[in-house]
């Protein structure tokens, strides 16, 4: 029955250029939303009766973003760090270090993130460089990609770390010529000294805040669903506590996946398996869910702990922190427990053995409905594009991340023609596999429409002097907006009720204030979020006309 014969709508928006989402580049001028859903697509003229009309004023809309990899406790501590991206030198790091610390003296420790390694001599940072900015409180400052911890003396003593402590498994203390530990720690010698003093010490109020923070930021950015990629019980009940404030709702939606830390032994990988799958099967709502497992296969390009077939320029090379004995019965128990499974793999070893570890777990469990994923895929040898697309698997890719105002320590990390081929976004359309873009927050900058600039043009939204590099990878404005919101709500399983402008889906709607198809890409930096709906009730306004309505 279409809208007329049910009677009146309930809210017709005209005057609009609305971007449907479909897999062709559709527009429309008008649509309607009925409750928590679109009632009517389609042109102006043939628009339905409604109980109320809003006039778009000939602005674009396009259906909500979906962030399909971020990570939402820590992007909205981010917020309140102190921000070094954009620091180029060390003399800059430690100017802002210094006027963070006067700023707030009494506080007693000092956190900041997105330092880079090209902006340190050497790309080797050491307690000192800190000490010489800050020294009587113990400072943690996560590098952009996070996943190293650069921290200061009075750090390393609050962690403990001496000479003697032993590097982790997956990860490594970084020691000068006699041994001692200068300041660095890698991969999960970050995550199980620094970032595990972080949530000892972090209170139930900090994180309360650090969720409310980062659902304004993200509703002002124009995103109606995230998936976050390394819930644990800290963030669990921190975004249980915000939906619990709201009546039983948040005012996005957040599917997440369980973090599984690779603890040396089996059976004990395996219970964390059980954990994540006890509350995948546990009660949820629309707005929070467990849905799968995260694996962290190897670490990063730009500090060579990424796992590649080949070494990197300096002759050095990774192993992956799940190796094949160890990984493969954590994914086999996973997809026979119905979960979803994301690897992060970001060399191409490692995603080599990630795809084997799929094929394992269907070998033992047999033909199923399954949709698991790989995360990052920075450098992938040539073929895995098309093997993911025979397994059904998931290219889960980030824009920024290829960002040319901080590529160039990347490409010398490699230092051969690998770096061609970086972030090859086109090879997974053409192999027909399922392409969802994300940001990976805070790694970079949770900005949908600065991520929608990067994949169309290859040129940098840090810093706007910066060109295209490799602009051949770029993608058509369309097909980029189609991977961050269809495809995106897809990667969850979410894509036959979300992420696209089509009758009977989720009334989840972004309206802009500037039309990047008519008025360039360029115009993606500055184009304004004018309005955020999400399940057909308004949660941002610009100008807070028609904000609120959190539950």
């Amino acid at each position: 029955m279409t809208a007329r014969e049910t009677g009146p709508a309930g809210i017709l928006y005209t005057n609009g250029r609305v971007f449907t989402g479909g897999e062709a580049a559709a527009f429309a001028e008008a649509f309607t939303i009925d409750g928590e859903t679109i009632g009517w697509v389609g042109p102006q003229a043939e628009a339905p009766a409604a109980r109320q009309t809003i006039d778009l004023g000939g602005r674009l809309v396009l259906p909500g973003f979906t962030d399909s990899h971020t990570h939402l406790l820590m992007t909205g501590a981010s917020l309140g760090q102190v921000p070094l991206t954009d620091a180029r030198t060390l003399d800059e790091i430690q100017r802002l270090l210094r006027e963070a610390r006067t700023a707030v003296p009494e506080a007693k420790d000092l956190r900041g993130r997105g330092w880079l390694f090209d902006a340190i001599p050497g790309g080797r940072p050491t307690a000192a460089m800190i000490d010489a900015a800050v020294a009587d409180v113990p400072v943690f400052l996560d590098a952009n990609d996070y996943h190293s911890c650069w921290v200061n003396t009075a750090a390393l003593a609050v962690l403990g770390i001496t000479r003697d402590t032993p590097d982790p498994l997956g990860g490594e203390i970084i020691r000068d010529a006699d041994g001692e530990p200068t300041g660095l720690l890698l991969e999960t010698a970050a995550t199980q000294y620094a970032w595990a003093h972080r949530d000892a010490t972090t209170t139930d109020a900090d994180r309360d805040a650090d969720v409310e923070r980062v659902l304004d930021a993200y509703l002002a950015a124009g995103v109606t669903g995230a998936v976050d990629m390394a819930f644990d019980e800290y963030g669990l009940a921190a975004f249980q506590r915000a939906q619990d404030r709201r009546g039983g709702e948040l005012p996005l939606r957040v599917a997440a996946h369980w973090l599984i830390e690779n603890t040396g032994d089996d059976a004990a990988n395996l219970a964390q398996v059980a954990r994540a799958a006890e509350l995948a099967d546990s009660p949820s709502t629309p707005w929070l869910r467990v849905v799968g497992i995260k694996l962290i296969l190897d670490g990063v390009i730009d500090a060579c702990t990424a796992a590649m077939r080949h070494p990197y320029a300096d002759g050095s090379n990774a192993d992956p922190i799940w190796p094949p004995a160890q990984l493969d019965p954590v994914v086999a128990a996973a997809d026979a427990a119905g979960l979803q499974v994301a690897m992060h793999a970001i060399g191409d070893h490692a995603s080599r053995i990630a795809l084997d570890a799929v094929e394992n777990a269907i070998a033992r469990n047999g033909e199923r409905p399954r949709r698991h994923r790989i995360e990052h895929l920075e450098y992938a040898a040539p073929g895995t594009a098309e093997r993911m697309a025979r397994l059904g698997v998931t290219a889960s890719m980030q824009p920024v991340h290829s960002d040319p105002a901080i590529f160039a320590n990347w490409v010398a990390m490699l230092g051969d023609d690998r770096v061609d081929r970086a972030f090859a976004w086109k090879e997974y359309e053409d192999a027909g596999a399922l392409l969802a873009f994300s940001t990976d927050a805070p790694t970079a900058p949770y900005d949908a429409l600065a991520n929608m600039y990067v994949a169309s043009t290859r040129a940098s939204a840090l810093d706007p002097s910066v060109g295209a590099v490799q602009p051949q990878h770029a993608l058509p404005l369309d097909r980029a907006l189609g991977h961050a919101t269809r495809d995106a709500a897809a990667s969850v399983g979410d894509g036959e009720w979300r992420g696209r402008i089509a009758p009977g889906f989720a009334a989840d709607i972004v309206v802009l204030d500037t039309d990047p198809f008519r008025a360039g890409e360029g115009s993606l930096l500055t184009t304004r979020v004018m309005e955020t709906i999400v399940a057909g009730r308004p949660r941002y306004s610009a100008d807070g006309s028609r904000a609120g309505g959190d539950g």
